[in-house]
């Protein structure tokens, strides 16, 4: 492959906690890879003094010069936007701004929040357009809307990532009701093959059908069994029709390794000719 060609695919970058920086910021600083920071997701993290941690973290990057598209991801865990009830909405609510303040402590351009559209097909959650669909997508108006003038003015983008959907449409409805840059679709690409054994559509179909908001991708490979996080290239996805649909879209998302095995990963898709 000529040099030409290869600077013209996408830059790999990967997901990890702050303490595995010092281990991976020269190739993440190499080429300036997209990078996303998951203490948040950490039990204790946000109701502790994370400052001091995320001050060593900048300057660790900044030292290396990195100027990489980077972000966070949220706190998640039960914190889901399908509950109606006032009490555990409030919860939500703060446990997001707190991922958010704590983005704004490294500068983070993108945040990752789980999809709401955790039953899709059954009949206790039934997101066809006339039944709880709008009223998922109300919740998420509720709780991230306070929050979006600090979003905006950190230039940081809520990225609404597919978990358990089976349809395309509920989400992208979701994302698009807000009508802003800063609310986009993340795909991961094993919750999505999950999602496929069952009827959804293929991790490619949700490039092509959410290309116009799409910002972000958590890559992992699996065998569709389980949310295995394994090594890319050891899991059945179709990686050729995922970066084929990635260049047909002409679109540039965030690619992020969110495995274990990130430099193995990364060299086979560089090896394949997807990636750089």
């Amino acid at each position: 492959m000529t040099a030409e060609l290869t600077a013209s695919l996408p830059i790999i970058g990967a997901a990890m906690e702050m303490a595995n920086l010092p281990r991976y910021i020269d190739w993440l600083a190499d080429k300036q890879r997209p990078l996303e920071i998951q203490d948040p997701c950490r039990e204790g993290v946000l109701d502790g003094d994370y400052k001091s941690l995320t001050a060593e973290a900048r300057a660790l990057l900044n030292r290396h010069g990195y100027s990489g598209r980077m972000g966070i991801h949220a706190a998640y865990n039960g914190l889901d936007f399908s509950s109606y009830d006032p009490l555990i909405k409030e919860v939500i609510a703060k446990r997001h701004r707190q991922s958010l303040e704590f983005g704004a402590e490294l500068g983070a351009t993108h945040m990752v929040l789980h999809s709401p559209f955790v039953w899709f097909g059954n009949a206790h959650g039934n997101y066809s357009p006339r039944s709880k669909r709008q009223w998922i997508i109300d919740i998420a108006h509720e709780i991230l809307t306070p929050l979006m003038p600090m979003a905006e003015q950190m230039g940081c983008a809520f990225v609404f990532e597919v978990c358990y959907d089976r349809h395309v449409a509920p989400l992208l409805d979701l994302v698009r009701s807000f009508d802003s840059p800063h609310v986009r679709l993340s795909i991961d690409t094993g919750h999505a093959y999950v999602m496929q054994q069952s009827g959804g559509p293929t991790p490619d179909q949700w490039v092509y059908d959410g290309a116009d908001v799409l910002e972000h991708v958590h890559v992992q490979d699996l065998d569709g069994q389980a949310d295995r996080h394994w090594q890319i290239g050891k899991g059945n996805i179709n990686w050729y029709a995922f970066f084929k649909a990635l260049r047909e879209t002409k679109i540039n998302p965030r690619l992020i390794l969110e495995i274990e095995e990130i430099s193995a990963s990364a060299e086979w898709l560089v090896a394949q000719g997807l990636v750089q």
